[in-house]
């Protein structure tokens, strides 16, 4: 049985969260806009915020990022990306369940983007309950998801 947790993250898991975006979404972003090592550490360095995010924990160890922002009349996922090693066992679906029971309990919707290029993600964003609400950026690239989960 396999245990998944969250911790805090702190400003010392920066190299950490930057090594599991890069192994979770460098294909994507290659696919789309291309892999500018530079830019993109430089671009977490400027956007890595630890008091938004948190590290997935798989039986002890650090296998993923989750960041979540509480706003007023929503909550948006920002990120949920798993190593490689650990994406198709069901732990980011579990995690997006516990988001929805917080939306529900919190009476707002859980909004999400994905990119168009990432099909399971959406796919597993449409079995959760997700409805596409829109798409943006260049070329429509990203897709606006939605979902009102039902109130407990």
């Amino acid at each position: 049985m396999t245990t998944v947790g969250l911790r805090p993250a702190t400003p010392a898991d920066s190299g950490l969260c930057y090594e599991l975006h890069r192994a979770a979404m460098r294909g994507y972003v290659e696919a789309i806009w291309g892999w500018d090592e530079a830019a993109q550490r430089d671009y977490h360095q400027r956007s890595f915020d630890p008091t938004c995010t948190r590290i997935i924990t798989i039986d002890g160890r650090d296998g993923g990022v989750l960041i979540v922002d509480y706003r007023p009349a929503e909550i948006y996922l920002g990120r949920i990306e798993l190593h490689p090693d650990y994406q198709g066992r069901g732990i980011g679906g579990h995690l997006i369940q516990q988001l929805l029971h917080e939306a529900a309990t919190r009476h707002q919707p859980l909004i999400l983007d994905v990119l168009t290029v990432n099909p399971r993600a959406y796919q597993l964003y449409r079995r959760l309950g997700f409805q596409e609400v829109g798409r943006y950026g260049e070329n429509s690239i990203k897709i606006r998801m939605r979902a009102e989960p039902a109130r407990p």
